[in-house]
């Protein structure tokens, strides 16, 4: 089983207050994972990590295999979707492909081009004046045009309606069963993450506290509420 993200006691500090600590996962490739946790917990600091935004303070990353922090061979096989989608605001869609096209030598301008068209946003429109939703779809056919191996996103979503919100999902699904990419999706709206998520990673208070497959995990954990165990005190008092 191939392993495309892989962390061992990874940490991460600022000053005194550590962003990320212990962390010790694994994602195998062909997943399309959630990474969810309250705010603080680490999510984002994984994700700049793992991207090469950040150098670990303690343990060790792996990406494709090997540390992604200054290492071209391994950053031109993934793509990333800042929580802010930050985008040149002046530039089109068009010069944004352009860019990345010059400076990705896998870039697939063709795909890029027909994701816009596929769901009707201007390619000759400042990126700037299009919507919160928009401009994520750009976003994500921008990370896309990559062919990366590997996609991370970071909560691109969170700031934009539920109708646009479904729309991108919608589009990263269907980019995904056309790719194979392998996803980590870092969101706090639930309901996003249970239409297009089959992997869960929960970090709290900077730490891992679960990892698995979806499948596997509701497998080995159970949901017991008061009025369960009501009625099985009641049912055991009744056979008694």
């Amino acid at each position: 089983m191939e392993i495309v993200l892989e962390t061992e006691q990874l940490g991460k500090r600022y000053g005194r207050t550590w962003a990320l600590r212990d962390c010790s996962l694994r994602l195998p490739a062909g997943r399309v994972a959630a990474l969810v946790g309250p705010n603080g917990a680490g999510k984002s600091t994984l994700l700049h990590l793992a991207v090469g935004l950040l150098r670990p303070d303690a343990g060790v990353i792996r990406v494709l295999g090997q540390a992604p922090y200054d290492n071209t061979s391994v950053l031109s096989q993934v793509g990333f979707v800042a929580q802010d989608t930050p985008l040149y605001r002046d530039f089109t869609a068009d010069e944004l492909f352009t860019m990345g096209s010059r400076l990705n030598r896998r870039f697939d301008l063709a795909l890029a081009h027909r994701r816009l068209e596929q769901i009707a946003i201007p390619r000759d429109k400042p990126v700037g004046r299009l919507s919160g939703g928009q401009r994520a779809q750009v976003a994500l056919a921008l990370a896309m045009a990559k062919r990366p191996r590997l996609l991370l996103l970071d909560e691109p979503v969170a700031s934009i309606d539920p109708l646009a919100r479904r729309e991108f999902l919608d589009a990263l699904m269907g980019i995904v069963a056309e790719t194979g990419t392998t996803v980590l999706l870092s969101s706090h709206i639930l309901a996003d993450l249970e239409r297009t998520c089959d992997y869960l990673i929960v970090l709290d208070a900077s730490e891992v506290r679960l990892s698995g497959s979806v499948d596997t995990l509701i497998g080995e954990h159970r949901h017991v509420t008061v009025e369960d165990l009501v009625l099985r005190h009641l049912a055991k008092g009744a056979s008694a």
